[in-house]
């Protein structure tokens, strides 16, 4: 689903990512883990838009996406969460939500006001659909409350619930499970992993939790220096010395792309 060939970001007189090249497949859930300081965030950046690589492309189902705008990315079936929630911290839950959601007819002023029962019908859906994601993310019970008043870990569910509300084919999750509690972070697994079984939805996650990245994902791609130093299962690149080494050992194996 989303192709990544030879991208290099510089940072001025510092390489961030030096020639990255890796795939992540549709319908899995791919982690990217790798030490501090690897990229990781930067290339999330890049695929998202929020980054202009120096060099190289960026693919998204065979279509190069390289010089779209991020919101051009999210109308093409793409969103991301952040490591540090972006809530509207006064609006409820479910206004969110409702928030985030794609709302063409919403979005022309001639329709709010010359077509009000296409907005209206549209309203509707968007309202049904968030009280769904309310329902199917557990946080029934803090509908109504205001976002910033939530815990981190149930920011955390509302950013995923903003996402979903864009009926994407691909979710970025930049260290979802950053701050929050076990409890909390075992059911965001669960959903995580329910959502791609039961609606196929693609994921790709930072995290550097490896029992958490285990049990969620199907391939690893591990960055170190800015390019892919190897890939492959959880168990597979648990065994890597280069991996020890670069998370654990100062990092003095070279990366490859």
């Amino acid at each position: 689903m989303i192709e990544l060939e030879k991208i290099c970001v510089d940072f001025g007189g510092l390489r961030a990512v030096d020639h990255a090249s890796f795939k992540i497949d549709a319908g899995l859930i791919t982690g990217l883990i790798g030490p501090n300081g690897a990229g990781k965030t930067t290339v999330f950046n890049v695929i998202a838009g929020a980054v202009k690589p120096s060099s190289g492309r960026v693919l998204l189902n065979g279509r190069d996406i390289t010089k779209l705008k991020p919101y051009q990315r999210a109308q093409a079936g793409m969103a991301r969460t952040f490591q540090i929630p972006h809530e509207f911290t006064r609006l409820s839950v479910l206004e969110n939500l409702m928030a985030s959601a794609s709302a063409p007819e919403g979005e022309n002023v001639l329709n709010v006001v010359f077509r009000r029962g296409r907005y209206s019908a549209e309203e509707r859906e968007i309202y049904d659909t968030a009280r769904e994601t309310v329902r199917l993310l557990e946080l029934d019970h803090v509908i109504d409350e205001k976002a910033g008043n939530l815990s981190g870990g149930q920011k955390k569910l509302v950013e995923l619930g903003r996402a979903l509300m864009r009926k994407p084919e691909i979710i970025l999750l930049d260290e979802i499970g950053a701050g929050i509690n076990r409890t909390l972070l075992a059911k965001l697994a669960d959903k995580i992993l329910m959502l791609n079984k039961e609606r196929g939805l693609t994921f790709c996650l930072i995290e550097h939790d490896l029992d958490y990245v285990s049990k969620l994902c199907d391939h690893v791609l591990v960055m170190a220096q800015g390019s892919l130093l190897t890939q492959g299962s959880v168990e597979t690149v648990r065994r890597d010395e280069r991996v020890i080494e670069a998370y654990f050992g100062g990092g003095k194996y070279e990366a490859h792309s």
